[in-house]
């Protein structure tokens, strides 16, 4: 993957920041851009692709800001949306938001960080924690020891973990109370007829993990029936002859909140939605009424609580 820029678009088509790792790249290649917003109906339905002349602009929409990369040769899309992602993940653990404001309130660490993260074009650092040990996030203490002692915040020695073959984990990790969540969250996209038995369903999910381990855990995850999960994709931590040849998650996890996996479930095999849905359609002379209940259903896993209408 090689990126050459990356501009920092809102709403209103004003380009508020934007940094370049081989050469400058004039804000005019940005105009094939903003004819494609004008062109969408919404901000979501902007092209993520767009083809200008010898340039490829690979954008994405979060929080309101646009984040436009350029690059100059062909370079693989999902790559690219996937650093951005990370880019904007990182500013939201970095400044507990990522709206317009908190970029330009912190805009040095941003482009502090936008250097480690990405050199000469090629991704470098991008795990949280090894960041977080390279810049220090800018708390009111770092602050003002920044102002104090004139420092920047960036330490000058490389991170341990950067040059083990376990990097998105820091090293020398102790807890008093070791402790760790898995949470499945899951969205389910379902065809239900009158009756309210299931048409089709299918189900995107994701597995989003909060671990406090001492040391160098190596942790093992097994599923029931793991055949019926498709286009999965994983964190680095993830042993992938591991998952090839036994179906089981093995992983030396990372130090705080991570997502550990992402899949799908596709219409073809038999999903057991843990709701019901019932519907009564009324309809007399032009006019009508329709009631749909939804509730928790019994299946073979936990009982859905608080279900929100």
């Amino acid at each position: 993957m090689l990126i050459n820029s990356i501009f920092f678009i809102n709403n209103s088509g004003d380009i508020f920041l934007e940094k370049h790792w081989r050469a400058v790249v004039s804000r005019s290649v940005c105009d094939h851009f903003f004819e494609a917003q004008t062109k969408a109906s919404s901000p979501e339905d902007v092209p993520p692709i767009i083809t200008a002349n010898k340039n490829y602009l690979i954008s994405i929409y979060r929080e309101k800001i646009y984040l436009v990369a350029v690059a100059q040769m062909e370079v693989q899309p999902l790559f690219v949306v996937e650093f951005m992602h990370r880019v904007m993940d990182t500013f939201t653990e970095y400044f507990d938001d990522c709206t317009e404001s908190a970029i330009k309130d912190n805009i040095i660490v941003v482009y502090q960080l936008l250097e480690e993260m990405l050199d000469n074009g090629f991704p470098l650092a991008t795990e949280l924690n090894i960041l977080t040990e390279l810049i220090k996030p800018p708390t009111i203490i770092n602050k003002a020891v920044s102002i104090v002692t004139g420092k920047e915040g960036v330490s000058s020695v490389l991170p341990g973990s950067q040059l083990s073959n376990v990097p998105w984990r820091r090293q020398g990790v102790k807890y008093a109370n070791n402790e760790a969540y898995f949470d499945c969250v899951e969205d389910v996209d379902a065809i239900i007829d009158a009756n309210g038995s299931v048409v089709s369903a299918e189900i995107h999910g994701n597995i989003n993990c909060n671990v406090h381990l001492s040391g160098m855990p190596d942790l093992n995850m097994s599923f029931v029936n793991p055949r019926i999960l498709d286009d999965v994709s994983f964190h680095p931590c993830v042993r992938l002859k591991r998952w090839e040849n036994e179906k089981i998650l093995s992983f030396i996890p990372p130090d705080g909140c991570f997502v550990l996996m992402s899949y799908h479930i596709s219409a073809q095999n038999q999903v057991a939605i843990p709701v019901y849905v019932r519907a009564m359609i009324n309809f007399k002379d032009g006019h009508g009424k329709v009631d749909i209940t939804v509730g928790p259903k019994q299946t073979l896993g936990k009982t859905v609580s608080s279900v929100l209408e």
